[in-house]
């Protein structure tokens, strides 16, 4: 029920200087800015939503948004599921590297460069 590109657009239009500067626009693009993690990154941030981010990969809850860096230097988001490993050990991420939306064990992969917790 969340409308995250209308939200993201609607704030980055009250706040746009607050906004990661690294596409050179002047105003925002309500066709791209929700799908740029570093623009994400703030809006949860301005939201309140950001949380520590914890060492042991199990201590984070289903519905967790996490930020990933990825080699390259190319930032990554993920959403944490409510499934775990087949050992228990840390729980599941769901995400779009490219082809297509799959649950993995990625937790413990890439860099975490965030977490946050949004709710409307």
């Amino acid at each position: 029920g969340v409308d995250l590109q209308k939200l993201v657009n609607t704030d980055m239009k009250l706040a746009f200087g607050d906004y990661p500067k690294m596409w050179g626009l002047r105003r925002p693009d309500s066709n791209i800015d929700h799908r740029r993690v570093p623009n994400l990154q703030t809006f949860f941030k301005r939201k309140g939503a950001a949380k520590s981010v914890p060492d042991d990969p199990a201590d984070y809850q289903a519905g967790d948004i996490v930020t990933v860096m990825l080699p390259g230097n190319l930032p990554h988001i993920a959403l944490v599921a409510d499934q775990m490993t087949w050992d228990g050990s840390r729980p599941l991420v769901i995400h779009n590297i490219g082809g297509g939306a799959r649950m993995e064990d990625m937790m413990t992969a890439f860099q975490i460069t965030g977490r946050y917790r949004y709710s409307a």
